[in-house]
């Protein structure tokens, strides 16, 4: 069954937010990973988020799939190049 990983994003420091875009190309791809959809929120119909919070909705084969992505050393190396650079939200969907 498809899962998607979900992921809202408020950059904090756009320099190491790029080193970590940087590091991460080609990674969610190695699981089957396709984006969905990037992009800035552009209106709030309900709820509040912060005006410059970013979406990014990836979709993979499986669960465990998106599980991999987010596990892969390559993508830990990025992750911890993002700390303090962005402020993030993930979550799995799977349906």
């Amino acid at each position: 069954m498809p899962a998607f990983i979900v992921a809202t994003v408020s950059i904090t420091d756009m320099d190491a937010f790029k080193e970590y875009s940087k590091t991460i190309v080609g990674v969610s791809e190695k699981y089957g990973g396709e984006s969905v959809v990037k992009g800035m929120v552009t209106e709030m119909l309900e709820g509040s988020a912060p005006k410059d919070q970013r979406v990014v909705v990836s979709k993979f084969p499986d669960a465990e799939s998106a599980k991999a992505y987010v596990n892969d050393p390559v993508y830990l190396e990025g992750k911890a190049k993002r700390e303090g650079a962005a402020i993030v939200d993930m979550r799995l969907i799977v349906g």
